[in-house]
């Protein structure tokens, strides 16, 4: 990261209705960007306001009908973003959120609005957190525009991603370099990060590190399956990298099992530890530093004292 990133940013999300579910409003303090989300319910306050019928770029996401447990979402841009968006949403039954992104001075242009269209959809499909239901991938190339219009379409670019994941989108994060880089050895590319481990009374070891807030079970790592235990929370999550092929099934004596050909990245070590012990669990206890007895839960409070002392 370099210096000019470091400095902090203050967000501000307005409540249009008073709830958290309805209709809701995002800025960034500084910046003419102006977003407006909404489900389902609140679709039609979104597209009556004043702010959304301007040119702009739009989003609508929901689960992917085709991956369980992957997510789904549509890209457009608009000179009217109301417009579009009521079009877009119609033909496609797979959204539960929408988003719009304008500027509070109408600043944005046709020719704005299409390059931004094409980065997302560029960025999305790079970071591949979601499926893209967009048909083809613009070319950015074709959107011609004055080198410093394209400097501040990058810069509101970039707020995009800041914002984006304050809101619940992810889908422009890069995946963790334990993710990608698999063409590097797990000891390199996993350099620098702190191992952790399940090792089971069944026999089941898991391996995985923390990177950039995820929860990443490295390849190799051991899942049980057929536990027969009911799981509550955390149930769905081993569909999609079975759907995927991420986990397969694993000839080894003892208990039923799965193994990770492939990083797999959670958002929390209890989602990991679920899917390795195919029960609910409490990822904080179960995961213990790899050679040690010191829990998830203590390293990161150690860490969080050793930081206050600095």
């Amino acid at each position: 990261m370099s210096a000019g990133d470091t400095f902090g940013r203050t967000i501000q999300l307005f409540l249009a209705d008073g709830k958290p579910t309805g209709l809701r409003k995002a800025t960034i303090h500084g910046w003419t960007g102006l977003l407006f989300v909404s489900g389902a319910s609140a679709f039609g306050d979104l597209t009556a306001r004043e702010e959304v019928d301007r040119t702009g770029v739009y989003i609508l996401s929901g689960p992917d009908p085709d991956k369980p447990g992957g997510a789904r979402a549509y890209i457009g841009s608009g000179n009217s973003v109301a417009e579009r968006i009521r079009q877009s949403a119609l033909k496609r039954d797979f959204w539960e959120t929408a988003i719009t992104v304008t500027t509070s001075d109408d600043d944005l242009s046709k020719g704005h609005a299409e390059y931004l269209e094409a980065r997302l959809i560029q960025v999305a499909a790079q970071a591949g957190r979601v499926t893209l239901d967009n048909g083809t991938q613009p070319d950015t190339l074709r959107r011609r525009l004055p080198e410093a219009d394209v400097a501040n379409m990058e810069q509101f670019l970039a707020n995009l991603r800041i914002i984006l994941p304050v809101i619940g989108l992810d889908m422009l994060k890069p995946q963790p370099r334990a993710v990608t880089q698999t063409v590097r050895p797990v000891e390199e590319r996993t350099t620098g990060e702190v191992r952790f481990e399940i090792r089971h009374k069944s026999g089941v070891k898991a391996t995985a590190v923390e990177e950039d807030g995820e929860f990443i079970v490295l390849e190799g790592s051991e899942a049980l399956t057929g536990t027969g235990y009911v799981q509550q929370s955390y149930g769905g999550l081993k569909e999609k990298p079975i759907a995927d092929g991420v986990l397969v099934p694993h000839d080894a004596p003892g208990a039923e099992k799965l193994r990770c050909v492939r990083p797999w990245s959670f958002s929390s070590p209890s989602g990991a530890a679920a899917v390795v012990l195919d029960r609910n669990s409490n990822g904080r206890t179960e995961w213990k530093v790899k050679g040690a007895s010191q829990t998830y839960h203590d390293w990161q409070q150690t860490q969080a004292l050793r930081q206050d002392a600095e």
